[in-house]
């Protein structure tokens, strides 16, 4: 079982209101939806009314993913105050190598059609531009109108080069993370920092990971699906999630994680199940 883990966490009162406090005192929903691969602007606003409806709070796009308008559309139209919700979205590497990462954010902003950003991430580390991609997220933050700033994809060799170079510490990382790849030591590094790790493609985009008979046993016993226990291991290794849905019956089971908590044995199965296997590129190896 994980160091980090805490089987009483988070407080099952809270449900999708838990926040996670980043290293500045912002605070980062536990829990929120991911919309890659939505690529309609009317398809991803639907979606993400219905997830503001049924209690999420925190929205992650990106650039790349092509519906940044949905997003904003919703939020706008959703009738919850916009303090209430947690908006994230990424630049594009393209924009990185190009230092232009100021312009591609207030293109994003005018994408989303939004005052302020919660939390603006480096989608991938970019060799030679991690330094001075940062320096511009650092006067965006500056501005007030990113509120959080962040990385993903990041690794130890990643931090290394940067953190000796920055004046504000990343306050997130997001990176593939779940039970057949765990990255411990990463984790680790990330959370003796004080920077909130965050899994993007928690579910592994629901393949095999979600027949593992280690998982579906785990939650017969609880009367949950393997998702759901993937999801509660996330929190229990203090771990925020955005699993990625379109289908609102998957969106209210992705949130249905309050009402149950993994026991140290159960927890110290799931560690078992790593195995180093990606669904996503190697952040040490990727050409894009």
């Amino acid at each position: 079982m994980s160091a980090h883990a805490d089987l009483a966490f988070p407080d099952s009162t809270a449900g999708l209101r838990a926040n996670a406090v980043l290293n500045n005192g912002y605070v980062l929903p536990w829990v929120g939806l991911g919309v890659f691969q939505i690529k309609s602007d009317a398809q991803t606003a639907a979606v993400v009314r219905t997830a503001i409806e049924q209690g999420y709070r925190g929205i992650d796009t990106a650039s790349l993913y092509g519906n940044e308008r949905g997003v904003g559309e919703a939020v706008r139209s959703c009738g919850v105050p916009r303090e209430e919700l947690f908006v994230t979205t990424k630049v594009w590497n393209d924009a990185m190598r190009a230092d232009k990462v100021a312009e591609a954010f207030e293109e994003s902003m005018r994408r989303l059609g939004l005052e302020y950003l919660d939390l603006y991430l480096l989608h991938w580390p970019i060799k030679g531009h991690m330094v001075s991609s940062w320096r511009a997220l650092e006067t965006l933050h500056r501005t007030g109108r990113v509120k959080a700033i962040g990385v993903s994809n990041y690794m130890i060799a990643h931090f290394e080069e940067l953190l000796p170079h920055v004046e504000i510490k990343p306050m997130v990382n997001q990176i593939e993370y779940h039970p057949y790849l765990q990255s411990p030591a990463l984790i680790d590094y990330c959370q003796t920092r004080g920077i909130q790790v965050q899994a993007w493609s928690p579910l592994m985009q629901a393949g095999a990971l979600l027949r593992d008979r280690t998982l579906v046993e785990i939650g017969a016993r609880h009367g949950k699906s393997a998702a759901q226990v993937v999801l509660r291991w996330d929190l229990q290794t203090r771990v925020a999630t955005i699993p990625k849905s379109a289908d609102p019956k998957r969106i209210a089971e992705n949130a249905d994680l309050f009402d149950f908590a993994l026991d140290a044995d159960e927890m110290a199965a799931i560690a078992r199940l790593d195995r180093g296997q990606r669904c996503g590129a190697d952040p040490l190896n990727f050409r894009f």
